[in-house]
């Protein structure tokens, strides 16, 4: 188990919605030879997200954002050996203890081109009226590391699509999630692989 752990790194997905981001991210690391998705965890018991878990296989369960913030979050992240977090339409403001715990380990996606059309309130459809509201000619998504604050982390990727005058707030969403699904799962596995080598190298040399 140890030798495996140390080959395979362990991502959780923290997700509030429907998780076709997640989903994507699942699929990518299918049998994948460094990467396994451990774990996939949301703030809400109907979400849809954990069904599209249980369907591919990959341990779910719900939390609430009490316990989350009381130091539950972490406690599971580390009672599962996780050692990255990809956060995938999480709602909630993920706490400080985690942040701590997993900083240059955990990334999230927002559905803009930050630091245009971020910070509290900003997710989901609520981004994309503004930018359709703003009359933007262009939008797109934003990988980032997370921070204690909302959307402020340093960016990893930024990937962007070109918006005509009649796009509505729908036909930008669509966009947007197409750039997610295409970009996110790669990202996310140069990431962790670039750790993994790191680690292992270093073990190498003590």
């Amino acid at each position: 188990m140890q030798g495996e752990a140390k080959q395979r790194a362990r991502l959780a997905i923290l997700a509030s919605g429907s998780g076709s981001n997640a989903e994507a991210i699942m699929r990518h690391f299918a049998d994948h030879p460094h990467v396994e998705v451990a774990w996939v965890g949301s703030n809400r018991k109907q979400a849809g997200v954990l069904e599209r878990a249980q369907r591919l296989g990959v341990a779910a369960s719900a939390f609430s954002g009490k316990d989350a913030a009381g130091g539950g979050l972490l406690e599971e992240l580390r009672e599962r050996e996780i050692d990255w977090v990809a956060l995938a339409g999480y709602l909630l403001m993920v706490p400080a203890d985690v942040v701590q715990a997993f900083e240059g380990r955990m990334v999230n996606i927002h559905p803009a081109l930050l630091p245009d059309f971020g910070g509290p309130g900003m997710y989901g459809m609520n981004v994309h009226r503004a930018v359709a509201a703003a009359g933007s000619e262009r939008s797109g998504m934003t990988i980032h590391w997370v921070t204690e604050a909302y959307d402020e982390g340093a960016v990893v990727f930024q990937g962007e699509v070109e918006l005509t005058a009649d796009d509505d707030a729908e036909a930008i969403a669509a966009k947007v999630l197409q750039l997610e699904h295409q970009y996110y799962p790669p990202v996310l596995e140069g990431l962790i692989v670039g750790w993994t080598e790191r680690r292992l190298n270093g073990a190498k040399k003590t």
